[in-house]
């Protein structure tokens, strides 16, 4: 069977009680996906619109972060995916796209 798993070649890190890098890069991403949602829900909720732009760039930086920290633990082989087959991604989006006849397109109403 063929294995579908995308993933470079892992760094090593110490087996020690101690945290090592890939534990201290994994629990700043954590925290980094915690901030991004939280900052979202924010978002939502500014009403004034100076605190919406500073928000606004709080959370793309914070954004921006995560996403580096993503790309780092990828890069050192912390990080796997799995690539979908062709067949799966086509009936997914098949699926989605009968939800989309399900509402008005373009702004106009029914």
């Amino acid at each position: 069977m063929e294995s579908n798993k995308i993933q470079n070649p892992e760094s090593a890190v110490p087996k020690t009680p101690q945290m090592n890098d890939r534990d201290l890069i994994n629990d700043v991403l954590a925290y980094e996906k915690y901030m991004t949602d939280s900052y979202s829900v924010a978002l939502n909720e500014a009403s004034h619109d100076a605190l919406y732009q500073d928000l606004l760039t709080v959370y793309n930086d914070t954004q921006n972060m995560q996403r580096e920290l993503y790309n780092m633990m990828f890069k050192k082989g912390w990080y796997a995916l799995e690539a979908a087959d062709t067949q799966k991604i086509q009936q997914t989006y098949q699926q989605f796209s009968n939800y989309m006849t399900q509402f008005p397109h373009n702004g106009q109403t029914q």
